[in-house]
């Protein structure tokens, strides 16, 4: 999968499934999607939270890109933003300061700042799935998609390759066949929650789902999906 900045919890379940999760770091950065950004709830509507970049080509890798210098100062913008958002939810006292620890993460690689937010997410979550990047599996790097994570899956000697619904118009389960690799797809369960008195806002970050769940109700989110 591409690294997210602090994901939704579909990706966290994803994580949680699998034996091994491989995290592609030698992957082109993209403006649009969920990389350096994501969404949380302000007044009962969903906004952007995002982490500032240094100006660079487009064509980059996401390993290839550096957090703006700028995000020294902005960093505690967007924590005090986030706790005056969500003083009031249940889980605050808890989870107020893990979030502080991620964003205060003295990365200034825009990977590493990532991977370390999973990491610490997952550990709070006790999710013990082994994390790997894509740069360290010697494979032809030069593949694409479908063909690049059949490689991987080889490497790695894997029998079941796991992907998110979104993946069925990517992804042949003949092919896959093919090549001995059992390929599924996973779709989360409607997971819904009190959001203070708003009506529910689906799938914002997990921040969001941290704030407003124990971590015990979490871990049940975690298996809460049906595999296709």
């Amino acid at each position: 999968m591409q690294p997210y900045l602090l994901p939704y919890i579909g990706y966290f379940q994803l994580i949680n499934c699998v034996d091994k999760f491989v995290v592609y770091d030698n992957i082109q950065y993209s403006k649009k999607g969920w990389i350096n950004r994501n969404r949380i709830l302000v007044n009962g509507r969903d906004d952007y939270f995002t982490i500032p970049l240094k100006k660079d080509s487009d064509f980059l890798n996401v390993n290839q890109r550096f957090i703006a210098d700028s995000y020294a100062k902005e960093k505690n913008k967007i924590i005090t933003r986030i706790n005056e958002l969500y003083k009031k939810a249940p889980q605050y006292q808890i989870i107020s300061p893990l979030i502080a620890e991620v964003f205060n993460a003295e990365f200034d690689n825009l990977f590493e700042f990532i991977l370390n937010s999973l990491k610490k997410i997952c550990a709070f979550l006790e999710i013990k799935t082994e994390l790997i990047l894509s740069s360290e599996i010697s494979i032809d790097h030069s593949l694409k998609a479908q063909d690049k994570v059949i490689a991987l899956c080889k490497k790695l000697n894997a029998t079941h390759y796991l992907n998110p619904i979104g993946g069925t118009e990517l992804y042949s389960k003949s092919v896959f066949k093919e090549n001995n690799i059992e390929l599924n797809f996973i779709k989360s369960n409607d997971i819904e929650y009190p959001q203070f008195n708003y009506d529910f806002m689906p799938w914002l970050s997990i921040i969001d789902v941290l704030f407003f769940n124990s971590k015990q109700d979490i871990q049940q989110f975690l298996n809460s999906y049906t595999i296709h």
